[in-house]
């Protein structure tokens, strides 16, 4: 199997204890320590998924990361990111908006565009394939990462969740072991730990 990396939502607002949506989360140290000196040593692009969660949403009353400021700029290394970055507004990745990701514009009512995903996904990591997984990681589990997954299961990808590399909104151990181990999470994703993919990454 030759697996592709898509990180969801590691930007500074979830992930700094200064930011409005953080809470205490072990994956973002392993993000920080591990995962990323790995991919920038191995030359290992990293496909990037940010939101732009400036109000007005429908359903949803958070207002945070403003393109252009310090809480949405992501953590992970600019030396591994592949800069074609895909920008959502709600939890799922086909939500755009009107001025998505521009600073300093009037971001419009959410929508939503799959065809948007689904050209991104194609440029970044083609079309569906037997010997193709994408690994998803990043925050969180229980929303942002599994709404994603459950969008690349739908178009026929293999979809993996890196253990060691996300968690759920509120960063408990024992929830997420529940989570990746039980619907609804299996019903679109495999759990898959790094020792067991990393001596076989990059050198497909």
């Amino acid at each position: 199997m030759k697996y592709k990396f898509i990180s969801v939502d590691l930007q500074r607002d979830f992930t700094d204890e200064k930011g409005v949506g953080y809470k205490k989360r072990p994956s973002v140290d392993f993000v920080k320590s591990e995962l990323s000196p790995f991919f920038v040593e191995k030359n290992i692009s990293i496909n990037e998924i940010v939101s732009d969660y400036r109000a007005p949403r429908l359903g949803d009353r958070g207002d945070l990361c403003y393109p252009g400021e310090w809480g949405y700029e992501s953590i992970v290394s600019e030396e591994a990111k592949n800069p074609d970055i895909y920008v959502k507004c709600m939890n799922s990745p086909i939500w755009t908006r009107e001025n998505i990701g521009v600073p300093d514009s009037k971001p419009g009512i959410p929508y939503q565009d799959p065809k948007r995903f689904n050209s991104w996904l194609e440029r970044t990591i083609g079309k569906p394939q037997d010997e193709i997984g994408i690994v998803l990681f990043g925050l969180t589990v229980d929303c942002c990462v599994l709404c994603t997954a459950q969008e690349l299961n739908f178009r026929g990808y293999n979809v993996y969740i890196l253990e060691e590399a996300t968690d759920t909104y509120s960063g408990g151990l024992e929830e997420k072991k529940i989570i990746l181990n039980n619907p609804p999470l299996t019903n679109w994703a495999k759990k898959i730990s790094w020792e067991e993919i990393k001596d076989s990454v990059g050198k497909e």
